[in-house]
This record gives structure tokens, sequence and C-alpha cells, in this order.
């Protein structure tokens, strides 16, 4: 009885012909090379480090701004700075017109989470004081919890300081607000 693994006259199977050769040696050296290349190429990794160059990507492949920033911020642990930095470009939004016409932040300390903030007169310095705590919650909302602490709400800078009397002749002193 014949089936499909024996030849029709009954034998043994045909030796394969030259092509069937051929495909099998070249799978053969095919598969040897990969296994070369391989055994190579991680002998060239360890001894320079990891890869250095070449089609795979690494770290130092040309990427695009917004990206490179990003991975910049994250290396340099300047994401609470730059994200404070965003929020005084916004103070506007955050606080409203009104306030923001009289308030301005003038920095951040980073170690205190400190945001100091100036206004032009000791009327709005007292406001801001009143909403601080509102502010620092709708900061930390905006930025993430605990990077603003305290809001430190500084008034009107005064005049140079003279040296001599402290009164000019004539005058009623120092106003309560420059400005």
């Amino acid at each position: 009885m014949s089936g499909p693994d024996t030849p029709a006259g009954g034998g043994t199977a045909p030796e394969p012909s030259g092509v069937d050769l051929a495909r099998v040696a070249l799978r053969a050296a095919k598969e040897a090379a990969r296994a070369r290349g391989d055994a190579v190429q991680q002998r060239k990794q360890a001894r320079r480090g990891g890869l250095r160059s070449g089609a795979r990507a690494d770290r130092r492949d040309p990427m695009a701004l917004g990206p490179a920033i990003n991975r910049l911020l994250t290396e340099r642990g300047w994401e609470a700075p730059a994200a404070v930095g965003g929020v005084m470009g916004r103070w506007p939004e955050i606080v409203g017109e009104d306030v923001a016409k009289h308030c301005e932040p003038e920095r951040y300390d980073e170690d205190e989470r400190v945001l100091v903030v100036r206004c032009d007169s000791t009327a709005w310095a007292t406001n801001l004081r009143l909403l601080a705590p509102t502010l620092v919650a709708r900061l930390n909302e905006d930025l993430g919890h605990g990077t603003v602490r305290l809001i430190k709400v500084v008034g009107p800078g005064g005049p140079a300081r003279r040296f001599g009397p402290l009164r000019a002749p004539g005058s009623t002193g120092p106003g309560d607000t420059y400005g």
C-alpha cells in the first residue's frame, strides 16, 4: 500500500535535487550568519558599553523640541520651577484681572515651596493675604499637590533710603503706598 510519504514505486525517498540542496545550504548559512552576527554584536556592545550608533533608536537621536524639553526638565529636576513659571505667565487667569492688575508673582523658592507675590499697595497686600489659602489650593490643583506650601505677600517697596534726617523739612513723612 502506498501513502503520501512513500514513492509510487514502493522504494525509498528520492535523493534531494540540486535546487533542494541549495535551499537547505542557504538556510543553514543564514542561520549560522545570524548566530555569528548576534554574538559579534553582543561582544561589540559589551566593549563599547552599549549601542553607539546604527539603525536602532537611542537617546542621542534627534527628537522634536517638545519631547526634548520635557526630557531635559525631567532629567534636571526642573518640573516644579517650570510649572510655577507657567503659572506666573497665566497669573491673570488664575487670580482674576482685578487682582492681577495690583499683585504680581515675584519669585518661587523651590526649597521652601513659597511663592512671593508683590502688591502695589498695602490695601491689596492685605486683600491678597486673606485670599492666600484659596490661591494655594488653586495653584496646587493646577501644579500638583504640595508644589506651593505658602504665598508670601509683600507690600510696595518704599523709595530709596536717604541718609541724614529721617524727614525732610516740610514733609509729612512716608505715605502708606508708593506708586
